[in-house]
């Protein structure tokens, strides 16, 4: 995949399914950025309801351009991520979830980190402030992890969602498009494809903003983890490690087999959980995130309980949440 870009445009895409009333909210949260070149592209993956209206109404007047592509049949979001970088136009490419929303100054903080990074920097991403439906903000993540971050994300690095991110269109190119076949951590795969292409760099302030009530639970589809996305990810990705040597590739087997377990945690799948942490201690002893997790997998659904109720506590007190290496899914 590769086409001409416009230089200093940035594409906005917007994958859009069965929540309307978020989506103008998105919308307008683009047209408001403080930097002057933008276009929109909202991919509408075959609502109920087509989108296009919303779109419309939407006071869009300041951007360069909106565009709104249907699909004739539902696809999923990252498929629709797909069909609006297909769609654009711009030299750098942003991504937001249509029930999320941005600070106004986003975008131009992004541009300027691009520009100060110089053309090794091709990826950039944004911290994150996360609300309920009511707008009440329960925290903050702030990133860290910065440069050229494989060997981090080997270890699991939590990076950002979607809606954080900025990519150079050329590196876009040379990784190819999101892989499909992933019906889960297609963010992280993606990423780990693009941090072979460049460097990564980020603006530590909470600029996106993240709906968490209206967002799937990182419990989801548990099932479809364990049988489809923990193998293909390995089957695809543990080559590229072993490359960087054993060592490497014991990490992202340690790292991916800790996500599981959380996973498994979070749906009562305790005995699952148990194995894939132990196997995630086996293959990288050094990962210490996986005791904590183990203890709390061993002591069932009453320990789990517990966790969670003094991480809410903590993240209250704390008030934000550094990205940097530890693992997305490393706690409870």
């Amino acid at each position: 995949m590769s086409h001409d870009s416009e230089p200093g445009l940035v594409s906005v895409v917007v994958p859009a399914y069965g929540r309307p009333d978020y989506l103008d909210a998105a919308v307008e949260s683009v047209a408001d950025q403080t930097y002057g070149s933008i276009e929109l592209v909202v991919v509408d993956d075959c609502s109920p309801d087509p989108i296009e209206p919303i779109v419309a109404a939407a006071e869009t007047g300041a951007l360069d351009s909106v565009r709104v592509v249907r699909h004739e049949v539902n696809r999923g979001a990252n498929a629709a991520r797909n069909t609006g970088i297909e769609a654009s136009t711009g030299e750098f490419v942003a991504f937001l979830d249509d029930d999320d929303y941005w600070r106004p100054e986003k975008v131009e903080k992004q541009v300027r980190a691009f520009e100060r990074g110089g053309d090794d920097v091709g990826f950039v991403y944004t911290g994150q402030e996360n609300v309920t439906a009511d707008g009440t903000t329960t925290n903050y993540r702030v990133p860290e992890t910065r440069g050229w971050v494989t060997r981090d994300l080997f270890r699991g690095a939590s990076l950002c969602p979607f809606s954080s991110v900025m990519v150079r269109r050329s590196v876009v190119d040379a990784a190819g498009l999101l892989d499909t076949r992933f019906p889960s951590w297609q963010d992280r795969e993606w990423y780990l494809r693009i941090s072979e292409e460049c460097a990564f760099e980020v603006v530590a302030e909470p600029l996106a903003v993240r709906r968490v009530d209206s967002h799937g639970q990182i419990s989801d589809n548990y099932e479809q983890k364990r049988d489809v996305s923990y193998p293909l990810f390995l089957e695809k990705h543990r080559p590229l490690a072993r490359k960087y040597g054993k060592r490497h590739e014991k990490a992202l087997v340690a790292a991916q087999s800790r996500s599981l377990a959380h996973a498994a945690l979070m749906t009562g799948h305790y005995r699952d959980a148990v194995r894939f942490l132990l196997r995630s201690i086996r293959y990288d002893p050094s990962q210490t995130e996986s005791y904590p997790v183990l203890a709390v997998a061993m002591g069932g659904e009453r320990a789990v309980q517990a966790a969670q109720r003094l991480k809410r506590l903590a993240e209250r007190l704390r008030g934000r949440t550094a990205f940097g290496t530890a693992s997305n899914d490393a706690n409870v």
